[in-house]
């Protein structure tokens, strides 16, 4: 765990970005196509400003070339009186930006005692209902985790490998009511999407994500979508949009890839300007990560904030989940 610390006075006040690298374990594995987790690694970091503390968290994502490490590094060479707009420029998107854009924005909210979405031109926040998601396993195993969470309106699928077909099935077995949405997590080819995807119109799938790599998802362009396509790893921020024509009908907009609620908020507003239809996600961190994300949420076809439900523990405070979803973050927590 490491705790660097910068401080300095100015204006008779104490200026200070605290960096925290902490892990949370998980209630169960996570398994998706690239791998399994028992734990979730975050890095929270808190500013201290005129006697007031911001706080952030991002998860660092192998997948994005991040690490605690790399992410830790990047943000112990900012200058502590660092804003917002400058973060912008010094820091590319990722979640080192993160974890510090949303510190941000939890401080300018405390001092103006005004919330953050309304700082931000959100509309007021109600509760969204959130998917769960059902990580990848042998079909027997995710058709008994889809009994267990049949009573959920809206199942999260991990796939991305050749033999989805028996797990996709087993999961409706499982859960004959609720939605499904099915994230390949890049698995698939352009072949193997065309065959499975007649399947998932029969069990019913509502949305496919990211169902070919990043980079190589040119084919969607001409191919038929019979059912909705979320562009996941292929969409970071606002300079993605132009490479997603054709291909993509909805975005899903993560903190951790926008680099913060900043542009985040810029994402979504242009996206719905193009037409895009949007799905606001998470990586698997705790309530302090999901909290900003609520905000961001309200209007999104879908809502993929179950991170915190995937831990054995949680953050105290933390954000509320019941039969009407994710409650928005109460003050205490962030914004």
């Amino acid at each position: 765990m490491r705790w660097p610390r910068c401080e300095f006075p100015r204006a008779q006040s104490v200026v200070m970005i605290q960096i925290r690298a902490e892990t949370f374990p998980l209630a169960e594995t996570f398994t998706i196509s690239r791998g399994a987790k028992t734990e979730a690694r975050v890095v929270m970091v808190e500013v201290t400003r005129d006697g007031i503390v911001g706080r952030g968290e991002c998860v660092p994502y192998a997948r994005y070339g991040e690490s605690i490490e790399s992410v830790t590094a990047q943000l112990e060479g900012l200058p502590e009186d660092i804003d917002r707009a400058a973060l912008q420029q010094v820091l590319a998107a990722g979640a080192a930006r993160n974890a510090l854009d949303c510190a941000l924005w939890d401080w300018e909210a405390k001092r103006a005692g005004t919330p953050a979405w309304a700082l931000a031109g959100l509309p007021e926040p109600r509760p969204v209902m959130t998917a769960f998601t059902l990580s990848l396993d042998t079909p027997d195993r995710m058709r008994a985790a889809a009994a267990r969470h049949a009573a959920r309106p809206l199942l999260k699928i991990k796939l991305g490998s050749p033999d989805d077909m028996a797990r996709l099935e087993a999961v409706r077995a499982g859960a004959p009511a609720a939605a499904i949405i099915v994230d390949a997590n890049e698995g698939w080819s352009p072949e193997l999407y065309a065959e499975l995807a007649p399947h998932l119109l029969r069990l019913g799938v509502a949305m496919v994500e990211q169902p070919l790599p990043a980079g190589e998802d040119a084919a969607l362009a001409g191919m038929p979508r019979p059912l909705p396509v979320c562009a996941d790893e292929s969409c970071h921020d606002r300079t993605s949009l132009p490479t997603l024509s054709g291909k993509y009908d909805m975005l899903n907009i993560k903190l951790d890839k926008t680099g913060g609620f900043t542009e985040a908020v810029a994402l979504r507003a242009e996206a719905q300007a193009r037409g895009y239809r949007l799905m606001v996600g998470c990586m698997v961190g705790t309530s302090l990560a999901m909290a900003p994300a609520v905000l961001l949420a309200q209007g999104a076809e879908v809502v993929d904030l179950d991170g915190p439900l995937l831990l054995a523990r949680d953050r105290t405070p933390a954000l509320r989940y019941d039969a009407d979803g994710v409650h928005p973050p109460a003050a205490n927590l962030w914004g």
